[in-house]
């Protein structure tokens, strides 16, 4: 195991090197995953059940009956998972673990990444939010996440793990969604499950090169800080595909990829879905 893979196994992260959590029960609603903040839950139910996640509709299962949930950063208790279809229900409780995550401190950040000021930039910035919110709404009916992921670098090492509290230049600032992986300027950049791709973007203020990926029913994960895109939106991707090459563009003070996902509204740790 290389030194960058080994450091993963802390934390949160040691649940799924570990072996996917099982939530047993009756077999119309079957639950794997990591059970824990930033984890995610992998259904399989009745074919197009509704899915309920305490108490609101958020998914519909696929043809094949999977679906998926994730659990935010600062999920806290449980979750409750109900699925309906034809006047019957099934339902489970999951407890969710709490992670582990370090504080993060990165000096040396132009001032404008930060705190900017300038009106010009602040109307380019909610541009870009606008931008962004629509990549992110894409629900895509696929169940492309059912054979797990793949890193999206072949050769990296972990600069900074998911979920930490960040300062940037000795201010702090929100929790970093995103895990880091270092490597050389130009290094492809691969697409880590099949997906459609909802937003390439080459310049974003604090993004970079960014580029989304629907992998179905709203699980989406985003590279960063690339310095080249080469896919467009509405394309579709298998896992390995090249959607670009790394970079430092945005906020960014060295060359790596800033790898995230989202579950709807909710940050997840894109770690948690690698297998092996």
């Amino acid at each position: 195991m290389s030194p960058s893979r080994r450091g993963l196994l802390t934390g949160a992260a040691a649940t799924l090197a570990a072996g996917p959590a099982l939530a047993r029960g009756d077999e119309t609603l079957r639950l794997t995953g990591s059970f824990v903040q930033g984890g995610h839950a992998v259904g399989t139910t009745w074919p197009r059940a509704l899915v309920f996640v305490d108490g609101e509709a958020l998914a519909t299962a696929s043809a094949d009956g999977l679906f998926i949930v994730g659990f935010d950063r600062d999920q806290t208790g449980s979750v409750e998972i109900e699925a309906r279809a034809d006047g019957r229900s099934a339902r489970r409780v999951l407890d969710i673990a709490r992670g582990s995550f370090p504080s993060s401190r990165i000096d040396g950040l132009p001032p404008a990444t930060v705190v900017p000021s300038d009106p010009a930039l602040l109307d380019r910035i909610r541009r870009e939010v606008a931008l962004k919110t629509e990549g992110f709404a894409s629900r895509l009916d696929a169940d492309h996440f059912r054979d797990g992921f793949a890193w999206p670098l072949a050769q990296f090492r972990i600069s900074s793990r998911w979920g930490s509290q960040r300062i940037l230049n000795g201010t702090p600032a929100r929790p970093h969604y995103g895990i880091d992986l270092a490597a050389p300027t130009g290094t492809p950049t691969l697409a880590p499950a099949a997906g459609r791709v909802t937003l390439s973007q080459p310049d974003l203020h604090f993004e970079g090169g960014l580029v989304l990926i629907d992998h179905g029913q709203g699980l989406i994960t985003a590279c960063l800080h690339q310095s080249r895109i080469e896919v467009a939106v509405g394309q579709d991707l298998q896992r390995g595909d090249v959607i670009g090459r790394v970079g430092m563009t945005g906020r960014a003070t060295g060359p790596h990829l800033c790898w995230r996902a989202k579950w709807r509204d909710r940050n997840l740790d894109p770690s948690l879905f690698v297998r092996g």
